[in-house]
């Protein structure tokens, strides 16, 4: 389940938090190897990519296709990690859950030609400064003990 699940929740007296959602597709091959989701520069609005699925396109060849995806961790680092290994005969199509990434985010086919297709939600939020840090506080598995 989405920490952002909740549309229109109100998170108390300092604000509400409002989220849309839209269908999110690209597709990554050896001619345009990289995406990088952005979102829009409006003020007051975050703008996150969830993924949901990375699959194989037709005509994909007999090889290993490896996507990974950069975006900033919790500390403000950029960092690269590999979301998805993926094979016409043996894995073909993986299943990322709600794996969510505030923009930046770049999507890369690091080997393999594809096509790939990755899909998933562009979630566009006007997210209080009090929910968003609840959602550290309270929501992440790497926090250390109050």
């Amino acid at each position: 389940m989405s920490v952002l699940d909740d549309e229109s929740s109100d998170v108390g007296l300092t604000g509400q938090s409002k989220l849309e959602s839209f269908l999110f597709s690209c597709e990554l091959s050896s001619k345009v190897p990289f995406y990088t989701f952005q979102g829009d520069e409006e003020e007051d609005l975050e703008h996150f990519l969830e993924l949901r699925t990375v699959c194989l396109g037709e005509g994909a060849k007999e090889e290993s296709n490896v996507v990974e995806v950069t975006a900033m961790n919790h500390q403000g680092k950029t960092i690269s990690v590999p979301v998805a290994n993926l094979h016409i005969k043996c894995l073909p199509m993986v299943s990322l859950g709600e794996f969510e990434l505030k923009a930046p985010v770049t999507i890369r086919l690091r080997t393999g030609t594809g096509p790939v297709i990755v899909s998933g939600l562009h979630l566009i939020g006007n997210i209080s400064p009090y929910f968003l840090s609840s959602l550290i506080i309270f929501t992440s598995p790497f926090r250390e003990p109050l």
